[in-house]
């Protein structure tokens, strides 16, 4: 029985090695060969695009006016005779939804500014379906009403449109007509008082611009490593990305949130439309294609939280991952035949800012060192060279290092946490590309804001898992694929690539089991 059994399996081997060898040489050859050059060929697009913001943003550095020497800037100032007049009318709004542990943080900030008090609207926009924290928002509208600062506690019959609804209806009610600019804060965004007196004079005087936009800043960035690496990508767009698209053609994504808007150019753009799940870039985009200008202020800075939870944080990269892929399905063709921005303009939103950042980044990162190359260490027959395995991967990364040098010792583990990530991302573009079943999906970002700390002071809560709900398939299939890959060429590779491989097969398996991110008791 054991000698058949024996025989069978010997059997089985040999015929899938047979067939293994007669389409290897007519067909996974040429394939894979053809996979190589298409991602050698997007690496070149993305190291080219580094390349050009690196170059750029040490020319705004070295020689680039700051903004208030590059634009009319001039503070606001109380003036005996008219009082506040001078000071224009800004609308505060800050969307929620069910925010149990952050909303007190944002309500107070906002009703902080330093703004005369009959020149500032603060709207309270509250889409909660838990009554007991509706119940709770409400009260602490009214107890800042009851100071003296003018806020709106509005709610609506449905979440339809979600955040871009919430902002839309916002902007109906009959108070609004009076303001002229509009500063978006989410439910765990703190200002600092001085906000509204360093972004807003920049509107004032440049009609030209439409939006200012403020740096975020993460109090949680230590709260543990994922947040560390999320601080890193962040720091990076911030620092570089917004900075050059700010200089060059006035013209980068609003972040949602942290920026203050013209109200005017808001409404000439068609306002807020819920088509895609980046309702922030599509008013961004709309409103650069009518000339608007927009400005980023780097030293302006408000403090904001990271999702510090794995199942947070693999929702905010869909959305923020398939949103633009969305986007740019709806709008190219409308970017191509608007007359009223230049060629290069177009060039810069089309390919730079969509294709390459928004596309290419994550397909790149995904197919190439997560697939391709593990490959080709079963396929010895197909070769990546030297400069595309290893020297412009090492430049990318040294490039986006220089918006964090404080964690550069993590760089190395970066790559690989995004590589991981990558499969996600790559995931929901093409979802938003296709606009398949998950195109507009909206999950709102979970915020513990000060919670795990006010809960260390109270009677310890066990950890119940089901260990199910910490399984993640995708990543544990992956890390077995690279396992395999990486012992495959310890025996019999030669280019030593099976260090990566263990490494990032180390790092698959550490998300796959969900030992990553903070872990949240149950209650």
């Amino acid at each position: 029985m054991a000698d058949a059994f024996q025989s069978t399996t010997m059997d089985m081997a040999g015929q899938i090695g047979l067939m293994w060898d007669l389409i290897k040489a007519p067909v996974i050859v040429p394939l894979l060969r053809l996979a190589v050059y298409i991602c050698l060929a997007m690496e070149l697009m993305l190291f080219v695009e580094r390349l050009y913001m690196g170059v750029v943003i040490i020319l705004v550095r070295l020689f680039w006016k700051k903004p208030h020497k590059r634009y009319n800037f001039e503070p606001i100032q109380e003036d005996m005779e008219n009082g506040n007049s001078d000071f224009p009318v800004v609308l505060v709004q800050i969307p929620m939804f069910n925010e149990r542990e952050v909303y007190k943080i944002s309500i107070g900030a906002a009703s902080n500014l330093s703004w005369p008090s009959d020149r500032l609207v603060i709207q309270v926009l509250d889409d909660s379906t838990d009554l007991t924290i509706k119940d709770m928002i409400e009260k602490e509208c009214i107890r800042w009403a009851s100071k003296g600062v003018n806020i709106k506690y509005q709610i609506r019959e449905s979440r339809g449109g979600y955040k871009a609804g919430a902002l839309k209806e916002g902007l109906k009610h009959g108070y609004v007509k009076h303001c002229e600019y509009v500063v978006i804060f989410d439910a765990d965004f703190r200002p600092e008082p001085d906000f509204l007196r360093r972004a807003v004079p920049f509107l004032v005087h440049n009609p030209k611009i439409a939006l200012v936009q403020a740096r975020w800043r993460f109090v949680n960035a230590d709260e543990c490593l994922m947040t560390r690496m999320q601080e890193m990508s962040l720091d990076y767009h911030f620092t570089v990305e917004q900075e050059v698209g700010s200089a060059t053609h006035a013209f980068f994504g609003f972040n949602g949130t942290g920026g203050i808007w013209r109200l005017a150019a808001i409404n000439e753009a068609g306002g807020w439309k819920d088509r895609t799940t980046v309702e922030d870039m599509d008013l961004a985009v709309r409103a650069s294609l009518r000339g608007w200008k927009f400005l980023y202020l780097g030293d302006l800075q408000v403090k904001s939280e990271l999702p510090s939870t794995f199942k947070a944080f693999r929702y905010q990269q869909h959305r923020w991952s398939c949103g633009p892929a969305n986007l740019f399905r709806k709008m190219v063709m409308e970017i191509i035949r608007n007359n009223k921005v230049n060629f290069w303009k177009k060039v810069y939103v089309i390919y730079s800012f969509f294709f390459v950042r928004k596309i290419i980044a994550h397909m790149v990162t995904f197919f190439f060192f997560c697939v391709v190359l593990p490959l080709t260490i079963l396929v010895p027959e197909v070769e990546v060279p030297k400069w595309g395995a290893i020297y412009i991967p090492c430049i990318i990364t040294a490039l986006n290092s220089v918006g964090t040098p404080r964690s550069i010792h993590l760089l190395f583990y970066w790559i690989l946490f995004e590589n991981v990530m990558s499969l996600h991302r790559t995931k929901a573009t093409f979802i938003g590309l296709l606009e398949a079943k998950r195109a507009n999906e909206w999950v709102v970002t979970e915020k513990l804001g000060d919670g795990n700390k006010n809960k260390s002071n109270t009677k310890p809560k066990k950890f119940q898992f089901k260990f199910g709900d910490r399984l993640h398939m995708i990543e544990l299939g992956f890390a077995l694929f690279l396992f395999f890959c990486g012992c495959y060429d310890f025996l019999y590779g030669k280019n030593n690539y099976f260090i990566y491989m263990f490494l990032q097969t180390i790092t698959f398996s550490i998300m796959g089991f969900g030992y990553i991110g903070t872990i949240v008791p149950s209650s």
